[in-house]
């Protein structure tokens, strides 16, 4: 049995990452350039793109493309798209770009070119509307409403040509894997069905039964960081990777997982980032996508799970992965295991409610952490991370993260 296909109708990934030995000369070509600053996620959607996570996006939407994933998750073609990808333009710099314009897309945080854009489209979109159609709430609170709100007044779609990845390469050698690299690894090791296990994350006990479940059904896990920026109070990756590879050498049986990570930016789109979750770990070539109790939510703007539900009401055949769906995940003293509603009958105070948000909490605070609640090898990694984040606090410095 093949593995999945990448998502469209091409059924074959559309990686828009130059070939290695042009993108020196193209380097230097690119800087000629006029240049368009990209917000991180933006930098980070675009990093999808070279990657070919995006397939079948050859670059940034236009307008049709940006209204009908708003209203109906798909693209103007009716393709089946969740989230819009786009990238704004301040109005200064849209009144200079013409259609078949060629711009250089430069990180505004690192000041590095990244890419280049050939212009298709200028055009204004309604921040609010994309707001309560993707997030289902327009607070500025929210962090990805935030972040739509605060794009400039004008969007720039095209395709694009990426000519650099950034640190991720050298940062997260055996971690970063491209599409194309998963696809190959799942073919090696012989997996023909794979789950992805999406997390933001140092895995707790609740991950850990998710993944174990998972196993007992499919050929092998993916179990797949967020290496692209999060919300503020959020592990580093760099102490989740240590803190996963822990877990993983310890208690699951080798050969069943792996751990890799992709650049993507969190959005805490709840619902709607399921489906895209979804999307994407089709194209790294997963059969399913785990999805547990407030996939990728913040705060309190989703239902538990609402990310459940939303894969019920998207037509059939939009996608070729499936969500394994599984129930609030959480240690049982009666039944003296990991349990979920649908197989514990026991009453809450019997209960050790395990989230990631918690987790922090305790650490951060010095608290005592739980029986149960976390694997010790885990938690000893985490203690040493907070400790130092506070002793570089009280130094008014900030935490080194660990070697």
């Amino acid at each position: 049995m093949p593995l999945v296909s990448p998502h469209g109708p091409q059924r074959e990934l559309l990686p828009r990452l130059a070939a290695e030995p042009e993108r020196v000369e193209l380097m230097a070509w690119a800087a000629t350039l006029p240049r368009l600053p990209m917000t991180t996620r933006e930098t980070s959607d675009l990093l999808m793109l070279g990657m070919g996570a995006f397939t079948p996006l050859t670059g940034f939407m236009g307008r049709d493309d940006w209204l009908a994933v708003c209203d109906r998750c798909e693209l103007a073609d009716g393709v089946f798209w969740p989230i819009p990808i786009t990238l704004s333009a301040s109005a200064e710099t849209a009144g200079s770009l013409k259609a078949g314009a060629q711009v250089a897309l430069v990180d505004e945080d690192a000041h590095a070119v990244m890419g280049v854009l050939t212009v298709d489209e200028v055009y204004t979109i309604d921040k609010e509307h994309e707001a309560r159609q993707v997030f289902r709430t327009a607070d500025g609170a929210h962090p990805g409403v935030a972040k739509v709100l605060a794009q400039h007044a004008y969007n720039v779609s095209g395709s694009v040509q990426v000519l650099s990845e950034g640190p991720y390469p050298e940062q997260y050698p055996g971690l970063y894997l491209r599409p194309a690299e998963t696809r190959a690894l799942f073919q090696t090791l012989n997996w023909n069905t794979v789950a992805a296990l999406q997390t933001r994350n140092p895995m707790h006990r609740s991950h850990e039964y998710l993944a174990k479940v998972a196993i007992e059904v499919v050929d092998g896990l993916l179990i797949h960081q967020v290496l692209g920026k999060l919300k503020a109070g959020d592990i580093p990756a760099e102490v989740r990777v240590r803190a996963i590879d822990a877990l993983v050498d310890h208690y699951f049986v080798p050969g069943t997982c792996i751990q890799a990570g992709y650049p993507m930016e969190m959005r805490y789109a709840g619902p709607r980032e399921a489906l895209l979750h979804a999307l994407i770990r089709q194209n790294f070539g997963c059969s399913h996508l785990l999805v547990g109790r407030d996939h990728a939510g913040v705060g309190d703007y989703y239902g538990p799970f609402d990310a459940h539900h939303i894969f019920d009401e998207i037509p059939a055949g939009a996608l070729e992965i499936q969500a394994m769906k599984i129930d609030w995940t959480f240690y049982c003293r009666k039944c003296d295991g990991m349990a979920t509603g649908r197989t514990c009958p026991h009453q809450p105070g019997d209960r050790v409610v395990i989230s990631g948000t918690g987790l922090r909490r305790m650490l951060s605070g010095g608290e005592d952490v739980p029986d149960h609640f976390s694997r010790p090898e885990v938690l000893s990694i985490l203690r040493q991370y907070y400790q130092a984040e506070a002793a570089g606090a009280s130094a008014g410095q900030p935490a080194d993260l660990l070697p």
